[in-house]
């Protein structure tokens, strides 16, 4: 009978570890998420405003991606896209990481 006991609760203890450890991940996924979705916010105002830009100078048919805020938008793009791919290769890490 106490073999029976051991056996259910090394069950039971295992079922806690592995709903603990799929937890974690939830979380950990969950925060990268909203990080991305902060990200893809600012990404999204950066194509706005550089649109608005690029849309003002062919109207004025002086087309200048000199322009120094073009610039900025340009380079925050490319760091927005960035993190998102990281961002994206953290979460993929963690949904098919076999520990927990």
């Amino acid at each position: 009978m106490v073999d029976k006991t051991n056996q259910w609760k090394e069950k039971v203890q295992s079922a806690l570890n592995n709903v603990q450890g799929e937890l974690k991940k939830t979380t950990d996924i969950g925060v990268r998420m909203f990080s991305a979705s902060k990200t893809n916010s600012c990404l999204k105002e950066a194509y706005e405003e550089l649109g608005k830009i690029v849309a003002k100078e062919m109207k004025a048919d002086r087309l200048d991606f000199e322009h120094p805020r073009a610039a900025d938008l340009l380079n925050q793009i490319k760091d927005c896209e960035s993190n998102l791919s990281t961002i994206e290769e953290e979460v993929n890490d963690i949904r098919f990481s076999s520990k927990k």
